[in-house]
Formats: structure tokens, sequence, C-alpha cells
């Protein structure tokens, strides 16, 4: 059996890279198509994030199974890129460390973010994904839904999914959820349009927020958040009118100087009566002056103030890091131990089927010329037989179980069909 997975991640390849490398869900089905002309009998994957390109290979026993170059030379050709410079960015695992790889992916071990919740339906996705145009098979079936296990496994038996440690996530989860019962009903003000802003906003919609106003000095970008995420789209020179409507502000401007100073605000705050006012400052430098802070109802919290949270958060994860990583382990022996079994089993059972035979047709030659023989003679005949035949098979089998079991089985397997003659 064969496993194997090339690919490229945030631990070793730029976010240009990524990018060029990346596949989109149309694109991940055309090359699943191609591999599949390519390789009909082998089993294939695509998983591309924001953080990863990954492709997943596996086997029975494919006579034409890619290599690391023929991955690499694919990737490169179907992006139109130098197979040279592709090589150096990609990495492979094959065999056991291919399952502990797609494991840590799957528990969030290898992300950015360790522990974060996006990557195991982003696995989920790419599985079902290939299942659907008839990529995947018994190999990427068992590889997967064990992945998905151990990816439950860890969030259920540690608290390593539990502590935010980005500050988005921790913005929303340990600061905003402590002053809001709920969002369905909050008028939710985003100002900027960059990646900070985009993930916060994906957090906020999932707590429940529906009423969504996107502002940036870049319309164009604005919209483009929308269409993407969800919300509307404002002319910037409303950005004070909207704050006199808004309950949870998020600012992540580029701006070198506060877009809201304490006497813009002054007005603003009038126009609220006092109505209380949430605001996340993740911009740096900030785009509220601190002074803000300052007016009746008003609650102001900056990159600063998220970050002794992320800290700590992640200190706790750290040691949750040791527990998980033992599930993987211990789930990646289980299944390497069940894939040598599927591997071997076929192979002890014909063995021991063609030493039933050979004992049964001897036994019975013998029991021909003792015509004679009482019951009792005749069973202490058989179970001598039977034990002597399984004195025989035990080192042979013995042996291949021990090599199954460290992952080294085939050059045994093999001499054994020739040995004892067994076809598959």
């Amino acid at each position: 059996m064969k496993l194997q997975v090339v690919g490229c991640s945030h631990h070793n390849a730029s976010v240009e890279m990524r990018e060029r490398l990346a596949f989109s869900p149309e694109q991940a089905r055309d090359a699943l198509s191609r591999l599949r002309q390519l390789y009909p009998e082998t089993e294939t994957v695509v998983l591309s994030t924001c953080n990863r390109v990954e492709l997943y290979f596996a086997a029975e026993s494919a006579e034409r199974f890619p290599s690391h170059h023929d991955v690499v030379e694919f990737i490169a050709e179907f992006h139109g890129l130098d197979p040279i410079v592709v090589f150096n960015e990609l990495f492979e695992r094959t065999g056991e460390d291919a399952i502990r790889h797609l494991f840590t992916v799957a528990g969030s071990l290898d992300s950015m973010v360790v522990g974060e919740a996006q990557i195991l339906p982003q696995v989920k996705e790419a599985y079902e994904r290939a299942t659907a145009d008839d990529a995947t098979g018994p190999l990427t079936h068992a590889a997967f839904q064990a992945a998905i296990r151990v990816a439950k496994r860890i969030a259920n038996e540690t608290a390593i999914n539990r502590k935010r440690v980005s500050v988005p996530s921790v913005a929303v989860a340990d600061f905003a959820k402590q002053f809001f019962e709920r969002f369905d009903d909050k008028q939710v003000l985003l100002i900027g349009a960059g990646e900070m802003g985009e993930e916060t906003l994906r957090y906020l919609i999932d707590e429940g927020a529906k009423h969504i106003t996107i502002v940036n000095r870049s319309a164009d970008r604005a919209h483009e958040l929308a269409k993407r995420i969800a919300g509307e789209v404002a002319p910037w020179e409303d950005l004070k009118r909207l704050l006199v409507k808004a309950d949870l502000v998020v600012t992540t401007t580029g701006a070198t100087e506060p877009i809201i100073t304490a006497q813009d605000f002054r007005q603003i705050h009038h126009d609220r009566a006092q109505h209380p006012i949430f605001i996340l400052d993740l911009a740096v430098p900030r785009d509220f002056e601190p002074a803000v802070a300052e007016f009746t109802g008003v609650y102001l919290y900056c990159v600063d103030d998220l970050k002794d949270t992320c800290q700590a958060n992640q200190r706790a994860r750290e040691k949750e890091w040791p527990k998980a990583e033992r599930i993987i382990e211990d789930e990646t022996a289980k299944f390497m131990a069940e894939l040598h079994h599927r591997a071997t089993g076929p192979t002890i059972r014909r063995l021991k089927e063609q030493a039933d035979r050979v004992k049964a047709d001897e036994l019975e030659r013998l029991l021909k010329k003792l015509p004679n023989l009482d019951d009792d003679a005749k069973s202490e005949i058989a179970q001598t037989l039977g034990r002597v035949v399984n004195k025989l098979l035990h080192p042979p089998l013995e042996s291949l179980r021990d090599e199954a079991h460290s992952g080294s089985h085939h050059g045994l397997l093999d001499a054994l069909k020739r040995l004892f003659q067994l076809k598959d």
C-alpha cells in the first residue's frame, strides 16, 4: 500500500507562493480529473486553503503511482510555473508520516493559529469534493474519516480549541460576548476592509450578527468584502452618521492618524443620547483617539487590551499540546496497524486455507489406509496434524505480523507468496 502527501504550508512557503499554487474549487475538480486520467489506480484528495496547498495520494498497489517529481511537475504545469521554482517549495510525506501529517492538520495542530476551528470543515470539504468526483477509494475513505475522528477527539478531550489566540477571535469571544448577550439585533459597523476586519466579521457572523454595514475609503474593496461575506456598503462620508446608529464598531484601517478624534466624537456622543457603544479598535496606529473612551457609555478597546488575553490563552493551549500529540500518535499507530493488517490479512488467510486443505487431504488419505481406527484415534490423529501445521506456520506468520506492525512487511509478504505459491 502506498500513501503520500505533497504540498506546502505557511511553515515553508510565503503567502505569495501559496497564492500562486492554490486551487480554487473549480481548479481542484479539474486537477482531480486530470490526475485520475494520469494515475487511474491512485486515489487523490486536493486540500487548498489560504495557509496550505496539499495533494494526498493513496493506492493499494499501483504500478503507476506519482512520485514527488511527478507531483511537482503536475502542479507547476497546472499553474504555468517553472518546476524548478516549485520543487523547493513543496514537502513530501509518505506512509505513516503522511497519515500523522493529515491527523495533525485536521486536528489544527499544524495551523498558523493552533486550535482554530476553520481547518476541519476545509478538510471535510476537500474529501467530500474528491469523493463526489470519484477520486477517492477505500484508503482515502479510511484515512480522512479517521482524521475527522482524531480532530473530534482533540476537541473533546483537550482544551486546545477552547482558548482563542488571534486578536479577532479574542475580540469577539472574550470581549464582545461579555458585553452583548446576543448579536442578531445589533447594528454592526465595520470600518476598513482588510484581513483583520474580515476575520473579525466572520466571528461576529458566527455569533449571529445580521445587520452589518461596511465603510472603506476604497468602495470597491468594501463591495468585494460584502459580496464575499455579508453586509451593506455605505460611503466613507457617512461614517459619523453611521457611528450615531451603531451598537458595535470594528475598525481596522491603515490610517496613520486617528480617523475619529475626541472632538469628532463629541457631536456623535450628543446625537447618541448616551446610548452605549462598544468599539474594537484593531488598527495600528489606532483609529480612535484614546480620549473617546472617556465619554459616558463608550467601551473602547484597542489591540494592546487584547494581547494579554491572547498570550494567556496561548500559554493555556501550550499546556494542552502534549495531550493532543498523544491522541495523534495513538490514532496514527492504530490506523497503521489496521492498514498493515488489511495488507497482510488476505495472505495470512490464503496461507491458512492452503494448509488446511493439505492437512485435510493427507488426513483423508491416512484414514483410508487405516480403516479399523476408532473415533478417538481418528480425532487424536487429526489434532496432531493440526498442531504440526500450526507450529510450522507460526514462525513465518508471527514474523509477518511483527514486520507489518513496524510497516516493513512488503519484502516478507512477497517472499511468503512465492515460497508457498499463493495467488492473489
